[in-house]
């Protein structure tokens, strides 16, 4: 049983960063092209995919199933309201910076390389701001979503032991 819940947390830890990946880079190249005045697909789709290497990293390396048991068991267990309010804040803190300087590096890389002159922090800053708002919510509501489907495509009937 233990192998299966630690295939749950692999699958749980794939679908949530790519789903950040995606929304994120989204987010931040809509963002970009508010200043810059045009969208890139290109750019969007290289933020895309070094950020879901990057939250695939942090997946397999963080032991996400763990820090959640042990907020749960702190704060009234996995149903309760606080533990997933706390849960969700701890892994956007996790995930969520690491994403957003990897992104902004390098669409800030890219700017001053055709010329730009531009502040990497105030840059940085704001990006972040607005990647932990999104990255939260979007926790809150996809983490169980992805974590029944888990189960499920794991055979695992019900809620985690």
């Amino acid at each position: 049983m233990e192998a299966k819940m630690k295939k749950v947390g692999m699958t749980v830890s794939v679908f949530m960063g790519v789903t950040l990946s995606f929304c994120l880079s989204l987010v931040g190249n809509l963002l970009g092209s508010r200043q810059s005045g045009a969208f890139s697909v290109p750019g969007w789709l290289i933020s895309f995919v070094v950020s879901t290497i990057i939250s695939l990293v942090i997946g397999f390396i963080v032991p996400m199933k763990k820090i959640s048991d042990s907020i749960h068991a702190k704060n009234g267990g996995p149903r309760s309201l606080k533990a997933r309010l706390i849960d969700t804040l701890v892994s956007d803190l996790i995930y969520t910076p690491v994403i957003t300087l990897a992104m902004v590096f390098l669409a800030y890389r890219n700017a001053t390389a055709h010329g730009a002159q531009m502040p990497f922090l105030p840059m940085f800053l704001s990006s972040l701001v607005v990647s932990l708002i999104v990255a939260y919510i979007l926790i809150f509501i996809l983490m169980p979503v992805f974590l029944k489907l888990s189960l499920k495509l794991n055979g695992i009937q019900g809620p985690p032991m």
